[in-house]
């Protein structure tokens, strides 16, 4: 394990038993993230972002499970762990901060005693003690202390999902996982969420990975990109490279289709074809073959590997200099 790395995901593999068969949910997956660094996990709905997520905290519900590969957590590998060892290691070492701040906070409990819960639970503090903790967080994300007695219906939705940010924080822990932050918030109050986020993990030095369909959020917010398609990885590379040179069809087409001033000023906008494959059965080859403008017999016959093509910047496609030509 490279010792700059918080965290290394190596070949996972997580998938869920159904009537047809095995979904491939992540289906060899391979990352890392280092001390500080924030992470962008990209791509459509159903292409693993999620379900990469929620392996890391070991919260996959049923029928999914981790069926092989390792997730190191500062050398720790969690995958063999019980649910009363992840338990420990859960708020203190990893956090997350779930999809849909509207619905994530019990509607029946006051926003200060959901924050306190985690902080008297691992951090061994009374009571009171937590509670002053709490007043603290709601000040560092730039909540009134004073509303710790609030309940979920009396915030607005940035402030529920600066609540739950606060309580993601509440242990202090390396690493954070947001899952789509910024879900159902006005474009105005999504700024200043991902703002929020890009403060706190400079002034806290937290890793972060950043749950995303939405690549100009993370061209603003994120060091690295893991672009992610049909449960496999296509590209791995940092924003300035992924953005300047997309080395993938996928991730090309990704780029293409975000909205821009001068693709609105031509009343153009960009999109892939076709839909994401069953993940019960899988197109053979490449995954990305059945919607490729560049795609042949090779790519239908032969999965691409994961490859270096340049330094840092990883790639599976059999095509990236036909990707490079088509600039």
């Amino acid at each position: 394990m490279n010792e700059l790395s918080l965290l290394q995901v190596e070949d996972l593999r997580t998938y869920f038993e159904v009537r047809r068969g095995q979904v491939k949910a992540v289906d060899g997956v391979s990352f890392d993230v280092k001390k500080g660094e924030a992470i962008g996990l990209a791509g459509e709905s159903g292409c693993g972002k999620t379900t990469t997520a929620y392996s890391i905290m070991k919260l996959i519900p049923r029928p999914g499970k981790i069926v092989s590969g390792r997730i190191l957590l500062e050398g720790q590998d969690l995958v063999p762990l019980n649910e009363e060892q992840m338990r420990k290691l859960r708020w203190k070492k990893a956090a997350i901060v779930f999809q849909g701040a509207m619905s994530a906070l019990n509607p029946v409990l006051r926003v200060g005693e959901q924050i306190t819960e985690p902080i008297v639970l691992h951090a061994q503090l009374t009571e009171g003690e937590a509670m002053r903790k709490a007043r603290t967080l709601f000040e560092l994300v730039g909540l009134d202390p004073s509303r710790v007695d609030d309940y979920p219906h009396q915030f607005s939705g940035g402030m529920r999902q600066r609540a739950m940010i606060a309580m993601s924080l509440a242990c202090d822990p390396d690493l954070l996982i947001a899952d789509e932050p910024i879900t159902a918030l006005d474009v105005t109050i999504q700024a200043q969420i991902m703002d929020l986020m890009k403060e706190l993990q400079r002034s806290l030095g937290l890793s972060t990975i950043l749950i995303t369909h939405d690549l100009s959020v993370i061209a603003e917010t994120c060091d690295r990109v893991v672009v992610m398609y049909a449960g496999k990885i296509a590209e791995f590379a940092s924003v300035v490279a992924i953005f300047k040179q997309p080395l993938h069809p996928y991730t090309k087409g990704l780029i293409e289709s975000v909205p821009t001033m001068e693709k609105a000023a031509r009343k153009t906008l960009s999109s892939i074809p076709g839909q994401p494959p069953d993940l019960v059965d899988p197109p053979t080859g490449c995954r990305f073959h059945v919607r490729c403008p560049f795609a042949d017999d090779r790519c239908r016959r032969n999965e691409p590997p994961l490859i270096e093509e340049e330094p840092n910047h990883w790639v599976a496609c059999h095509h990236v200099d036909l990707v490079k030509a088509a600039r």
